[in-house]
Formats: C-alpha cells, sequence, structure tokens
C-alpha cells in the first residue's frame, strides 16, 4: 500500500562541533552531509548563554528560555530550600515540547532519542526514549509500550551501554568504544529507516548521540594540540571523531535517502572542543573570597575521603586485586543512599555554589527571605555581586598568566521568566583560552591548575574527571527541501528559533516561545503546508504507528 510522505525530516547530531561538520563537508568526509549542503541553506546558531551544557535541549524543544522552562542541570535546587534533587525525579521541564503542540494539532509526529526529554503519555504517533541517549535519566521506553520489545528483539539495546564515561582507557578500549558507537549508529539506522517507511508522518525527528560521547572521551585523540593527546595511542586507535562522524553521515545519507521529498533539517544543538574550566576549585575560592564558609568536616569523613582519594590514584591492577577486601570493609559502612550535598556552612556563607556542567559555574545568593537561613541581604545583593565579580576576574592561571575567569554573568541581567528563581543568580564562564588535562590520561598532563589573585594568593587543584572533550554554546543547522535557498546564512539564529521553525513549516504556531521562526528556511508556511499536503492529497490515510 502507497503511505503519505513524510513532510518534515529533522536530525540531530548531538553535541557536534560545527567546525568540523564545516571543514569535514567542505573537504568530503562527509559525503551525505555536503550533498545536503549543495542543495540547501547552512549556518551556525547561538547558543544558550550560561546555561548551554545542561539546558539546550530543553531550550532547544520548548522553544524558551531556562527561567520559563525551569531546568538547568541534572541536579537542581529545590525552591525553598537547601535539598538538591535529581531533576528526573521532580518537575523537570515544565514547557511544552513542540511536538506535543504539533500532536495536539492532529499531525502525526515520530520523536527518536532526543535527548534529556520524558516520555510522552499521549502521542499522535510514536515515541523512543534513551535507546542511545548519552544522558540517561529516565531508562529505555517507548510509545506505544510494545515497540520498545520489538526494536530490542530485533535490534538489540545499544552496544555502548547507558554511558560511555571512564577514567581512562587503553587504545584497545578506545578502538573498542568507537567500534560500539559506530555499531549503535549502524543499528540505530536500521529501526529508523523502518520507522520512516510506514510514511504519513508530519514531523519525524531523530538524534545521534554518539557524536555526544566520542566528543568527551575522545577529543584528545583527535586534537594534537591536547595536553592528553599521546601519539602512540592516536597511532592505533586513529582519529575516533572522524569515524564516529561518518557513521553517522552514512545513517543520514541513508534517512535522507528514504525520505523522499521531505523538507530536511540537520543541526547540532550545541557544540564541543578541548576541554576547560575550573569548576573543581570554585568552592574553594569562594571560601578563599571570604563569601562562602567551608563545612565543619568530621574527622571521620575527612579520614574516608582520603583513603578514597589514594584508592582511586591505585593503578586498576593493583585495585582490581584489593577489591574483594574494600568491599568486605564497605560492608561495615552505613551504606544507606544519601542524596548530594551543597556542601559548605550555609549558616555563614553569603553565596553557594551549584551544579551548572563544567563550562560555566553556578553560585547561588544565599539571600534573606528567600533561602530558609538566609544570610545576605538583599539590599546588599548589588553592592556583593559586584565586588564578587571584581575579585573572580582578578584570578589567573599561574601557569598561563591568563584569567582564570573570563565572565561573570548575573542571571536576571539575561533571563527573565516566571521559574528564574530555580537558576543560579550568578554565572562563572570559565576561560577556554587554557586548555586542562586530567589525572585520568597521559600520566595527568596538565591536570593541575594554580590559582592566584590578591585576595585569594595561591590556590591549588587537580582535574579528575576523565573527559577530554567539552562543550561550547555554538551550534549548525543545514535546511534544504522546497523553497529553501542555497547558500551560506550570515546572520546566526538562536538555537531557540527551531522549535517555531519547525512548528510552522507544518502550519501550527509555537504558543509563547522566547524563539521566532527562522524566515530564511520559513518564507511562506501556509504555501509549504500547502505543497506537501497537495503531494499526498491521492494518497490512502496511514495506518497506526
Amino acid at each position: 500500500m502507497t503511505v503519505p510522505p513524510t513532510k518534515l525530516l529533522v536530525i540531530g547530531i548531538d553535541a557536534a562541533s560545527p567546525a568540523l561538520l564545516d571543514a569535514w563537508t567542505a573537504d568530503g568526509t562527509l559525503p551525505n552531509l555536503a550533498a545536503l549542503v549543495a542543495r540547501g541553506l547552512v549556518g551556525r546558531t547561538r547558543g544558550i548563554d550560561g546555561f548551554f551544557v545542561g539546558s539546550t535541549w530543553p531550550s532547544m524543544y520548548t522553544g524558551t528560555n531556562p527561567a520559563r522552562h525551569g531546568f538547568h542541570y541534572q541536579v537542581q535546587l529545590v525552591s525553598g530550600s537547601y535539598r538538591l534533587e535529581d531533576r528526573a525525579r521532580g518537575d523537570f521541564v515544565e514547557r511544552d515540547p513542540f511536538w506535543r503542540v504539533l500532536s495536539r494539532a492532529g499531525k502525526r509526529v515520530a520523536v527518536l532519542d532526543v535527548p534529556l526529554t520524558k516520555l510522552e503519555t499521549e502521542l499522535n504517533g510514536v515515541q523512543v526514549v534513551e535507546w542511545g541517549g548519552h544522558d540517561a535519566f529516565f531508562g529505555y521506553a517507548t510509545m506505544p509500550p510494545a515497540l520498545a520489545l520489538d526494536i530490542e528483539q530485533r535490534f538489540g539495546r545499544h552496544p555502548a551501554g547507558a554511558s560511555c564515561d571512564a577514567n581512562g582507557r587503553r587504545a584497545h578500549e578506545y578502538l573498542a568504544l568507537t567500534a560500539s558507537l559506530e555499531e549503535g549508529v549502524a543499528r540505530k539506522a536500521e529501526w529508523t529507516v523502518e520507522l520512516l517507511a510506514r510514511g504519513g508522518w508530519d514531523l519525524f525527528m531523530t538524534v545521534f548521540t554518539e557524536s555526544h560521547c566520542a566528543g568527551h572521551q575522545c577529543w584528545h585523540l583527535h586534537d594534537p594540540g591536547h595536553p592528553s593527546h599521546d601519539p602512540a595511542v592516536a597511532t592505533i586507535t586513529g582519529d575516533a571523531l572522524r569515524s564516529v562522524y561518518r557513521s553517522i553521515d552514512a545513517a543520514i545519507g541513508r534517512l535522507v535517502d528514504s525520505a523522499g521529498e521531505a523538507q530536511i533539517v540537520v543541526f547540532a544543538a550545541h557544540g564541543m572542543d578541548t576541554r576547560y574550566g575550573s569548576h573543581f576549585l570554585l568552592r574553594e575560592l569562594l571560601c578563599a573570597l571570604g563569601v562562602t564558609a567551608p563545612l565543619r568536616v568530621p574527622l571521620r569523613t575527612r579520614l574516608r575521603d582520603a583513603l578514597a582519594g589514594l584508592w582511586r590514584a591505585l593503578p586498576k591492577a593493583v585495585r582490581s586485586k584489593l577489591s574483594p577486601l574494600r568491599d568486605r570493609v564497605s560492608l561495615n559502612e552505613d551504606t544507606r543512599a544519601r542524596g548530594p550535598a551543597i556542601g559548605v556552612d550555609l549558616d555563614r556563607s553569603r553565596c553557594f555554589p551549584l551544579a551548572n556542567g563544567l563550562a560555566v559555574g553556578g553560585v547561588r545568593l544565599n539571600l534573606v527571605g528567600r533561602e530558609p537561613r538566609g544570610v545576605l541581604e538583599p539590599a546588599d545583593a548589588e553592592r556583593f555581586c559586584a565586588k564578587l565579580e571584581t575579585d573572580l576576574l582578578a584570578i589567573v592561571d599561574c601557569i598561563t598568566g591568563e584569567q582564570l575567569v573570563r565572565r561573570v554573568v548575573r542571571t536576571r541581567e539575561v533571563y527573565a521568566g516566571e521559574r528564574i528563581d530555580a537558576l543560579p543568580d550568578i554565572l562563572i564562564e570559565w576561560s577556554d583560552a587554557i586548555a586542562h588535562g586530567t589525572t585520568a590520561l597521559s600520566d595527568g598532563a596538565a591536570a593541575q591548575v594554580r590559582a592566584q589573585s590578591p585576595r585569594i594568593g595561591v590556590i591549588e587543584g587537580k582535574n579528575d574527571y576523565g573527559r577530554s572533550g567539552e562543550h561550547r554554546s555554538g551550534g549548525w543547522f543545514l535546511a534544504a527541501g522546497p523553497g529553501v535557498r542555497v547558500g551560506r546564512m550570515t546572520r546566526e539564529p538562536s538555537v531557540l528559533d527551531l522549535a517555531p521553525t519547525f512548528t510552522r513549516l507544518l502550519g501550527v504556531e509555537l504558543p509563547a516561545a522566547d524563539g521566532e521562526s527562522i524566515e530564511e528556511i520559513v518564507r511562506d508556511p501556509a504555501r509549504s503546508e500547502a505543497s506537501l499536503s497537495a503531494r499526498s492529497s491521492n494518497l490512502p490515510s496511514p495506518g497506526t504507528g
């Protein structure tokens, strides 16, 4: 039976580097993307200022800023308390994703592996959550539920597993990781093409998250200038990023071939580059500046933490032999689950750090009247913030002489919305002029940071986190299809503009969005919708998803 064609095909390449996408489409490394570039419009997008690590995807798919949808990181402060909560257990994203709006408007949608999304309870179509997501919040699930078992029985689960993070890999382990990511792309392409072939989709959206994992774990294999780059290892592994990007490009080619005359948008919502940032020093820096008071840590806890540090420093082979002994000792410890803690003396702190990703630190003012045990009077907040900004910008990296902090942003000067109190009050953007290594790679090259200023003296610390790549704010997009001009877009639309663009291409307005549709793509949405409808007017209606 002939089925109606897909109207809009949206493909995400999660956390892919815009610079690499441009370079590798230009030199032929990514031939399928290059073919789309030759007949479409390509450009860059502006990201979510200060919240591009945790909030990019929720902001993209709702078309609203973080102060409107309330999500900035996986673990957030519960309003009116000092309790930190896994956001997946709470309200999560408090705005409608654009596909829900389309579904309610009668559009038939497929939404596959979009990061940081909850499973819809009602949907005119199909949804797959976390078959291969980089950030696993909810676990693998589908709508309708029977689809999950069908995919798993026929294609298996993603070979890379729920998380690809690891502290230190050897060459053969990087080869295995790359192979698992490539295999994951290939399997996803198989079941995605099958779903696409069912036809009748107004929106068909899928995201390849393997580029996200490769960027975090393998950037040093790609970049010879990275402090953790080991030529001997890279000779064996090759460029893992290039391999994974090529696999995704091949999958995109299959999807485009199966999509007929659909409008096509391919995008990377945010980017990736070399690892930077001194987030691991933030609490100590605030304490040294006298604005945060350190927690009085019991001796037992200090000893346990010291032993844990010694354990992590042991060679892997030694840890393997001693693991049974450590496990027996651990049985005598209190192993009840403990929630994350802020880790400062709140009764003596005028502000305290909040997790906001590695690239941009978050700081919450401990305001009287807003926080349970507030210390800082609201009337003093402006002067306090100005002084803190001055002091932070005065801190330099002793090794390079560069500023440690590039910029200090007050959230309320950038964003407005009914959920702004869910966000940190101050954002500390670390300088990316300084590439940092990690103790987990290349014998800890460039893992140590020595920070100095007249106020703090010298503070030292080491980065223990095993990732070699870190996010960048800017993204990338490519649009091709009927009515889209060919060329390079000179202005940079916001990532918030993508969702309103998608809905307008299908003749639906996204209500209360902060973003605006990209007019270079959507010149006459009514005509585009009429043209797409005309192509399918003589075809029978599709069956259910």
